[in-house]
């Protein structure tokens, strides 16, 4: 298994810093909550002339204490805010060798940011005086050299809080170095795939409990689905494969360091045969020591 996370982050010589920045409306503020739930310092719109008194002091407070992780929220609102200067400080950021740099940039299409301001009644922090689309406009113009910087890129038109929070959360929690998280996720088809996956397998292939009375209002989460499944002619042979290819590739990834990886069984409805499939793989993997979260996307928009 691995090792706790306190550990993991203990005496690495770097502290790690995640400016979070995009779009006003595009789910920073939401990003920075996650952020702090995992055990990051979360700061919103914090001058970057201020970033090296913050660093100085946290490393300075206790040598051997935990490293502190940031997360500071960085955009148009924030004073004297100057797009090159901030490409500029963030350079000097990243040269340091005790510091461990990451900019995270969220961004949703115009429309969606338009309704969001719209529905919350919100201000447009650069369309205080003309409509929102102008602030919009404006705002993304300033803001495309730091997005060409960005190490991780959100789009967050289709994704709901929940899958976000999960995406952050599996992406950056604080774990050992040389560790491997897994996301295993479930979905439909008709609702498209989802965004972060890295392998994706389809399953329709499968008996579709769908079309069984009894079986219809349940989920792939219920025995006798999972009993209807397996008893299909294919299912062993499938997941003999299935089990035998993932486990043969999981050592591979983490000796490319890869640090997160998402793997997505899709159906119909995102409702039966993809949910059992995920749930039986995280099972497997958890059973030869990975860390595994799942997350069944159709399931949970249905709730």
């Amino acid at each position: 298994m691995t090792e706790n996370s306190d550990a993991a982050d203990r005496n690495t010589g770097k502290l790690t810093l995640l400016l979070i920045t995009g779009m006003s409306g595009a789910g920073k503020s939401t990003a920075l909550k996650a952020l702090e739930d995992i055990g990051y310092e979360a700061l919103d719109n914090l001058p970057l002339s201020l970033l090296p008194n913050l660093i100085e002091l946290a490393k300075g407070e206790d040598p051997d204490h935990i490293n502190p992780a940031f997360a500071i929220g960085i955009d148009a609102r924030t004073r004297n805010f100057r797009p090159d200067k901030i490409i500029s400080r963030l350079q000097e950021l990243k040269d340091r060798d005790d510091l461990d740099v990451k900019v995270l940039y969220f961004d949703s299409n115009n429309t969606v940011l338009a309704k969001r301001f719209t529905e919350t009644r919100r201000r447009h922090p650069l369309a205080i005086d003309r409509p929102v689309s102008d602030g919009i406009v404006r705002e993304r113009q300033m803001l495309e050299v730091i997005r060409a910087e960005a190490d991780y890129f959100f789009d967050t038109s289709d994704l709901g809080i929940h899958e976000l929070k999960r995406m952050l959360s599996q992406r950056f929690e604080r774990r050992a170095g040389g560790d491997l998280n897994i996301s295993i996720s479930s979905f439909g088809y008709p609702k498209g795939l989802p965004r972060d996956a890295d392998l994706v397998f389809d399953v329709r292939f499968l008996k579709n409990p769908h079309y069984e009375d009894s079986l219809r209002p349940l989920t792939g989460e219920a025995e006798e689905v999972g009993d209807f499944i397996k008893g299909d002619p294919v299912f062993e042979s499938f997941w003999d494969k299935i089990g035998s290819l993932i486990l043969s590739l999981l050592p591979e990834y983490k000796k490319e360091g890869k640090s997160y990886l998402t793997i997505a069984f899709g159906c119909t409805g995102g409702r039966h045969r993809s949910v059992f499939v995920a749930r039986e793989l995280a099972e497997l993997l958890r059973e030869h020591g990975y860390w595994v979260n799942v997350h069944h996307r159709e399931l949970l928009s249905g709730e």
